[in-house]
């Protein structure tokens, strides 16, 4: 087994190479904030948590924790370092003077919040009013990190108003049937606006001088520009994926398993025009798995593609959710170390194992995976 690493160093540049220091999150306290204009649209019609808010079951944030904290457990026995959150009083009112919310979220998708680009950690702007305060579950985490490492660099995006200009009013309401929304999302006609920069972490993947970046629900084209702006070596990608209803977070839908290989959701496939930058440059793009469950969990907001949502320790080694047989033995058959990770009970709180992480030291640099770029024009 490895040995800890003691001394706090930031270094990611992308999502495969050696795992070494990790951000895990924590359900304690987590709520189902009330209905708000971003969030509205991804509750599905039939879905249990329509008309629900307010704190967790505490039965649930039980077994919960208790996956989340053995996940924690694995990860240190193989020598990685494991830090946690502090979460904060989740059901209470927040606001701005411009918006009053009833309560906040939670803090267990700590992708969601937090984007490691090589030494640099951002604290993401987040599209939802639930979710403004997050950050500072993660601030003593950060302030820790940048007293500790000289050469980090600690970022936080543009803090968006989320007013009601950020939003397109009554956007999918209950009559639009599946169809209009997938037209919709086609034609990148999305909740937010481009009022202002809005971005969540978790729709972003990092591909060394490349970030590819999803257009839906939670992350804008302003957001983007922004983020070429602020890493001007970097390559910046629109990605858009023309069968999800709901397009948050870009981590169920594509991901990369080692450089030139990558897992795609069959229902939302990346459109032929997207994929050329990935073939031209000798990257296989595989279907994944079929999930190994029909429904997701109870009072969950995610579908269930998250078995798909899987975490590299390695270009070797990845972790799977334990029930998702046949994501491991794709994986398996693929040549490589698969490792079962119970965390179903934990999928409610935010997500599934590569949502629940945020890196902070793999053993990695910046390369350039993509030298074959596509004619702008």
């Amino acid at each position: 087994m490895g040995k800890f690493y003691d001394k706090t160093v930031v270094n990611s540049w992308n999502e495969w190479d050696p795992l070494k220091h990790v951000i895990l999150g924590v359900p304690d306290g987590c709520c189902i904030p009330p209905p708000e204009p971003a969030s509205e649209p991804k509750i599905a019609k039939n879905s249990d948590m329509r008309g629900m808010h307010g704190p967790r079951p505490q039965e649930s944030v039980e077994k919960a924790k208790e996956q989340i904290d053995n996940f924690a457990k694995m990860l240190e026995e193989r020598g990685i370092r494991v830090d946690r959150p502090t979460p904060l009083d989740f059901n209470q009112e927040v606001g701005t003077p411009e918006w009053i919310h009833g309560s906040m979220f939670g803090c267990m998708p700590a992708r969601d919040i937090l984007l490691t680009v090589g030494k640099e950690i951002i604290e993401a702007t987040m599209s939802y009013r639930s979710r403004w305060f997050e950050f500072l579950c993660y601030r003593p985490l950060l302030q820790k990190y940048f007293a500790e490492d000289p050469n980090m660099r600690w970022e936080a995006a543009p803090k968006p108003r989320l007013t009601d200009t950020s939003y397109k009013p009554g956007y999918l309401n209950d009559s639009i049937t599946i169809e209009e929304r997938l037209k919709m999302v086609a034609d990148r006609n999305f909740v937010t606006t481009e009022a202002e920069p809005l971005f969540d972490a978790a729709d972003i993947l990092r591909f060394g001088k490349d970030l590819f970046v999803q257009h839906g629900f939670t992350t804008n084209l302003k957001a983007m520009d922004w983020l070429q702006r602020h890493f001007p070596d970097h390559r910046v990608h629109a990605l858009n994926f023309p069968g999800d209803h709901y397009p948050i977070h870009i981590d169920a839908t594509i991901t990369p398993l080692r450089p030139g290989l990558i897992i795609n959701n069959p229902q939302r496939r990346l459109p032929n025009r997207q994929k050329k930058i990935f073939h031209i440059n000798g990257w296989e793009i595989i279907d994944s798995a079929q999930p190994a469950h029909k429904n997701p969990p109870h009072l969950c907001y995610s579908s269930v593609w998250l078995s798909m949502n899987v975490l590299m320790l390695d270009p070797n080694t990845v972790c799977v959710e334990a029930s998702e047989v046949y994501q491991m033995e794709q994986l398996d058959k693929l040549g490589f170390e698969v490792l079962p990770v119970p965390f179903r009970d934990a999928y409610p709180f935010g997500g599934g194992l590569h949502c629940a992480t945020a890196d902070v030291y793999r053993e990695s640099e910046c390369k350039d995976y993509f030298p074959k770029q596509l004619d702008s024009s």
